[in-house]
Formats: C-alpha cells, structure tokens, sequence
C-alpha cells in the first residue's frame, strides 16, 4: 500500500464521522508498506496490510451467500483479465469498453477513485488523466492482480478454449503508471473522507451490490464539492438473489424507484428528494458495449448505460488545502 494514499483514508466502520486509521508498520520497501496494519483509534478496528495490499472492510460489512467464493474463483478472475486486457494482447475479439469509459473523463488536476475497479483497466486509464487514481474493490483476487500488473508490468493467465482446455496469454502494460494504488474495500462503505476526489467512476456495480442507493450516495460523497466528474455505468440486470427489489434503484412497476433506473439515478443526482447534496448537473448520458469471454465460443455482449455528471464552480488552491484539512 502505497503511503500516498493515508491522506484520504478514514475508518469506514465509524462512517459517518470520519477518523483517520493510524498506520502501523512491520515492513516496508520505498514508499509502499508490505505488512502492517490501519489502526482506528476510535472503534479498535483493525485492517490488515499483507502482501502489499490493505483490506479496509469493516466487519459488519458481509458478502450475500455465495457472493464472495464467485468472485474469488479463478475462473471468474480470468474471464475479468480477458475483459479488461485483451486489446493489450491484440485478441481479434477485445472490446473497446474501458478506452470508451475512460474517454467520458476530461484530464483533471487531483486525485481519481474507481469504486469496483475488478482488475483494474478503467483506474490504469484514469491515471494517465488525474495525478493520482485509486481502485477498490471487494475482491481480494481481482486486487491482488491489478496490483501484481501495476508492480511488473505484465501478467500471465490461462483462459478457457473450450471444456477442460486452456491457454496461456499474457498482459504486458503498454505503458508503466506508477501514479495509482489497489486496495481491498467495499463499495458501500468507501473508506476515504468526503471530497477527496477530482474523478469517481462505478462501473456495472450498482446492480451487484446488497444496498445499491447506499453505494450511489457513498460515490457522491466522496467527490469534491467542486469541479468534478462522476460516471455512473450499469446494465441495471437486477436480481433478487442480490438484493430484494426494495433496494432496487428501477427496474419495478411501483415503489420508491419505480420506472428505468437510469431516470431514478438522473434525479438522484440532480437533487430530486434531496438525498445528494451538493447535487450534480448531468452532462451526457449514453451507452457502452462490455463483452466478457467464457471461452473460445461463448462470450457475454452486455449493454451498460451511463451517465456522466459534473459539479462546476470555481476552484481555488485555499479551498483544496481547506477541504484536505477537514
């Protein structure tokens, strides 16, 4: 874990209020911590640093049955690296998905955050627009690889060809950022102060997460109350085996987010029931083709719509160094 990024964390058990973990230190190379742990001096909570990678979820936060085996499965990793990697290794089949998203963010002064980065594509992109880019995600696989790619540059992984077949491919970064940071963390509980971040993007999440408002309102705190970008991306596939339609965000006749949930998430945002304060304008909204490859003859064409939200305002280097102090 690199240190750089202590200046945005807090406890995310004592969320709301915001206290900064203490770092504790057993091992360290340069400017990244091997193995220690985040102390909150508040709650007792302690998050283990092993490997390099931090894992800041509070215990109270739990995977539905079932949630948390999926997405450590390597075959479930693979099929996120294909996704993710595959123009990387000139595959005819590659999407342009990631470039695309990342084209919704203008280059920006500050730091960016892409909450449920998977393997990590879209916060290597953000890197090269903000000065510093942050990815988490509940996967501890999934991070575990983006930060062995961000360490060496390159990764190599066995896709499936077909039944018990595979092949191996290898990512080689086509440039070498060193301007970024993985960590394990949930999506619903994000474990960084309010306004840290210039950029936040939730890719195809809300849809995969247990309390998908919580999510959309810990996305909007997080950014800067001033000149920043957010990109809401979803299919909006919802189901019941996630989360119970009540907590859904659209896709039911009646309730609270009845309707397309693009429309619900557009008010959100624009400050309809005053949930998200300051509120958003919204700058484009649209559409992006993702595929993921299962194996050599079956791969999944998912339409993931979104919505690109800025807040304006003039933006002064005393109201930076303000913010960073509270």
């Amino acid at each position: 874990m690199k240190r750089q990024i202590l200046e945005f964390l807090v406890c995310p058990a004592c969320l709301p209020d915001e206290v900064p973990p203490a770092l504790i230190e057993r091992d360290s190379s340069g400017s990244d911590v091997i193995d220690g742990s985040l102390e909150c001096g508040r709650c007792g909570t302690i998050y283990p640093i092993k490997s390099g990678v931090a894992e800041i979820v509070p215990p109270s936060m739990v995977f539905p049955d079932g949630t948390a085996a999926r997405y450590e499965d390597p075959a479930m990793l693979s099929e996120y690296l294909w996704s993710h990697y595959a123009d990387m290794f000139q595959d005819p089949e590659a999407s342009t998905s990631y470039t695309e998203w990342a084209g919704e963010f203008s280059a920006s002064a500050g730091t960016a955050l892409d909450a449920g980065c998977a393997t990590g594509r879209l916060t290597f992109e953000l890197a090269r627009k903000f000065d510093f880019a942050v990815g988490i995600d509940r996967s501890m696989s999934f991070v575990s690889a983006a930060r062995k790619l961000l360490r060496t540059g390159k990764l190599k992984f066995q896709v499936r060809e077909e039944g018990l077949i595979c092949s191996e491919r290898e990512i080689v970064l086509r440039w070498r950022p060193i301007n970024l940071e993985f960590i394990v963390a949930d999506a619903h509980a994000l474990p960084f102060r309010s306004g840290a971040f210039a950029g936040v993007a939730s890719l195809n999440i809300l849809d995969k997460v247990s309390r998908p408002l919580d999510h959309l309102l810990e996305t909007s705190r997080v950014a800067r109350l001033r000149q920043a970008q957010l990109l809401i991306s979803d299919p909006f596939s919802w189901s019941e085996e996630v989360c119970p339609p009540e907590n859904w965000l659209g896709g039911t006749p009646d309730g609270n987010f009845s309707g397309p949930a693009l429309e619900n998430i557009t008010g959100l945002l624009s400050g309809t029931g005053a949930l998200v304060r300051p509120s958003w304008s919204i700058a484009r909204r649209g559409a992006v083709w993702w595929k993921i490859r299962n194996h050599a003859n079956h791969f999944e064409l998912i339409r993931s719509v979104f919505i690109k939200a800025e807040r304006a305002g003039g933006w002064k280097a005393q109201d930076s160094v303000r913010m960073m102090m509270n």
